[in-house]
Protein backbone atom coordinates (compact mmCIF):
# COMPACT_ATOMS: atom_id res chain seq x y z
CA UNK A 1 0.00 0.00 0.00
CA UNK A 2 1.55 3.31 -0.87
CA UNK A 3 -0.79 5.47 0.30
CA UNK A 4 -3.81 6.02 2.60
CA UNK A 5 -7.57 5.39 1.30
CA UNK A 6 -9.67 8.42 0.83
CA UNK A 7 -12.67 8.13 3.03
CA UNK A 8 -15.16 7.10 0.31
CA UNK A 9 -12.83 3.87 -0.42
CA UNK A 10 -12.98 2.84 3.22
CA UNK A 11 -16.90 3.79 3.23
CA UNK A 12 -17.67 1.86 0.56
CA UNK A 13 -15.58 -0.70 1.94
CA UNK A 14 -17.78 -0.78 4.69
CA UNK A 15 -20.93 -0.57 4.08
CA UNK A 16 -20.67 -4.23 2.69
CA UNK A 17 -21.64 -6.95 4.90
CA UNK A 18 -19.20 -9.03 3.41
CA UNK A 19 -16.48 -7.16 4.14
CA UNK A 20 -17.66 -6.31 7.87
CA UNK A 21 -17.31 -10.12 8.66
CA UNK A 22 -14.29 -10.29 6.89
CA UNK A 23 -12.79 -7.78 9.50
CA UNK A 24 -14.55 -9.39 12.96
CA UNK A 25 -14.19 -12.95 11.83
CA UNK A 26 -10.22 -11.97 11.33
CA UNK A 27 -10.20 -9.99 14.22
CA UNK A 28 -10.66 -13.20 16.33
CA UNK A 29 -8.08 -15.56 14.44
CA UNK A 30 -6.33 -15.73 10.75
CA UNK A 31 -8.58 -17.68 8.71
CA UNK A 32 -8.49 -18.74 5.47
CA UNK A 33 -10.71 -17.51 2.17
CA UNK A 34 -12.62 -20.93 1.98
CA UNK A 35 -13.39 -20.61 5.85
CA UNK A 36 -14.02 -16.99 5.51
CA UNK A 37 -16.86 -18.23 2.35
CA UNK A 38 -18.35 -20.17 4.97
CA UNK A 39 -18.80 -17.61 7.77
CA UNK A 40 -19.33 -14.81 5.11
CA UNK A 41 -22.02 -16.79 3.21
CA UNK A 42 -20.29 -15.82 -0.24
CA UNK A 43 -19.13 -17.26 -3.16
CA UNK A 44 -15.30 -17.31 -2.97
CA UNK A 45 -14.59 -15.60 -5.73
CA UNK A 46 -16.61 -12.67 -3.38
CA UNK A 47 -14.72 -13.36 -0.58
CA UNK A 48 -11.38 -13.16 -2.78
CA UNK A 49 -12.21 -9.62 -4.21
CA UNK A 50 -13.40 -8.50 -0.90
CA UNK A 51 -9.77 -9.81 0.68
CA UNK A 52 -7.77 -8.01 -2.31
CA UNK A 53 -9.94 -4.74 -1.34
CA UNK A 54 -8.95 -5.09 2.50
CA UNK A 55 -5.21 -6.03 1.29
CA UNK A 56 -5.28 -2.95 -0.99
CA UNK A 57 -6.32 -0.84 1.34
CA UNK A 58 -4.24 -1.74 3.97
CA UNK A 59 -6.48 -3.29 6.22
CA UNK A 60 -5.86 -7.17 6.33
CA UNK A 61 -2.67 -8.67 5.99
CA UNK A 62 -1.75 -12.47 3.96
CA UNK A 63 0.59 -14.46 5.34
CA UNK A 64 1.36 -18.41 4.61
CA UNK A 65 1.04 -20.64 7.38
CA UNK A 66 2.43 -24.19 7.14
CA UNK A 67 0.22 -27.63 6.97
CA UNK A 68 2.31 -29.61 9.33
CA UNK A 69 0.06 -33.00 8.33
CA UNK A 70 -0.36 -32.59 4.77
CA UNK A 71 3.34 -31.35 4.19
CA UNK A 72 1.77 -28.39 2.09
CA UNK A 73 0.84 -24.70 3.07
CA UNK A 74 -1.98 -22.42 2.88
CA UNK A 75 -2.63 -18.98 3.06
CA UNK A 76 -4.79 -17.09 5.89
CA UNK A 77 -5.50 -13.57 6.45
CA UNK A 78 -5.90 -11.81 9.68
CA UNK A 79 -6.74 -8.12 9.84
CA UNK A 80 -4.11 -5.06 11.23
CA UNK A 81 -7.20 -3.03 12.09
CA UNK A 82 -7.09 -1.24 15.23
CA UNK A 83 -9.47 1.98 14.93
CA UNK A 84 -10.82 3.46 11.79
CA UNK A 85 -11.99 7.14 13.05
CA UNK A 86 -13.33 10.23 10.47
CA UNK A 87 -13.42 13.47 11.67
CA UNK A 88 -14.81 16.60 10.32
CA UNK A 89 -12.54 19.39 10.63
CA UNK A 90 -12.61 22.91 8.91
CA UNK A 91 -15.63 21.69 6.88
CA UNK A 92 -13.57 18.31 5.24
CA UNK A 93 -13.85 14.68 6.52
CA UNK A 94 -10.69 13.07 7.71
CA UNK A 95 -9.73 9.74 8.18
CA UNK A 96 -7.16 8.34 10.38
CA UNK A 97 -6.19 4.69 10.50
CA UNK A 98 -4.52 3.19 13.49
CA UNK A 99 -3.23 -0.56 12.74
CA UNK A 100 -2.22 -2.84 14.94
CA UNK A 101 1.53 -4.29 14.57
CA UNK A 102 2.89 -7.76 15.19
CA UNK A 103 6.18 -9.36 16.22
CA UNK A 104 6.14 -10.89 12.59
CA UNK A 105 5.41 -7.06 11.17
CA UNK A 106 8.16 -5.64 13.12
CA UNK A 107 10.79 -8.63 12.63
CA UNK A 108 10.15 -7.81 8.96
CA UNK A 109 10.68 -3.90 9.05
CA UNK A 110 14.09 -4.33 11.10
CA UNK A 111 15.37 -7.17 8.67
CA UNK A 112 14.16 -4.66 5.64
CA UNK A 113 15.65 -1.64 7.43
CA UNK A 114 19.35 -2.98 7.32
Amino acid sequence: MSEEPDVETVGTLLEDPTVRTILTQTSQEPMSATTLSTHCDASQPTVYRRLEDLRECGLLVERTKPDPDGGHHRTVYSTNLERITVDLEGGELTLRIERREDMADRFTDLIEGI
